[in-house]
């Protein structure tokens, strides 16, 4: 009787440390999880005419995230990616900004006063806008290391906040075990 109730005992820790383990992430506000999808294609040249090949970035998180300098909201959360960027560096997190249908030297001047250590990809015939479909600016999405969307955001968020930079780094560790 004592073997049977050590191995209940067991067996129940077993359980109960596999469902904490397989808890779901707890996502900070404004975070959404998605179905996981194919994130469609994505081939822009950046500011300093370099090509980014999505399907070639395979392997690691992607932070995508759709921008206009028009837009307030962009324009009020693009200090917030900044400082993101600055406390995730030498994460394996990548970061894609992508400016929507705007000319290059319109965004080249808005991220020199607003936030100049970032770089944007230019979509400047809407094309790959058309493709992902965001519902409104700004729109994040987080593309897993298998090149699936797990995760959007839709509107601006405090990305700098330690509350979304903890969920970023869980996602990171969680994708390196």
């Amino acid at each position: 009787m004592k073997q049977l109730a050590k191995f209940i005992n067991i067996a129940l820790l077993f359980f109960v440390a596999g469902s904490i383990w397989a808890a779901p992430l707890s996502t900070p506000k404004g975070i959404v999880v998605l179905q996981p999808r194919p994130a469609p294609a994505l081939k822009l040249k950046d500011m300093d005419d370099k090509v980014y090949d999505l399907s070639v970035a395979q392997g690691r998180w992607k932070f995508v995230h759709f921008w206009a300098s028009w837009c307030g909201p962009c324009r009020e959360e693009m200090p917030s990616i900044q400082r993101m960027v600055e406390r995730m560096r030498g994460s394996s997190l990548e970061i894609v900004l992508i400016n929507v249908a705007e000319s290059e030297d319109a965004v080249f001047s808005f991220l020199a006063g607003i936030a100049p250590a970032l770089n944007s990809l230019l979509d400047s015939d809407g094309l790959a806008t058309e493709r992902w479909k965001p519902r409104g600016l700004p729109s994040t999405y987080l593309v897993d290391p298998q090149g699936n969307i797990r995760y959007v955001a839709i509107g601006g968020r405090p990305w700098g906040r330690k509350d979304y930079i903890d969920f970023l780094s869980v996602l990171l560790a969680q994708s390196n075990k």
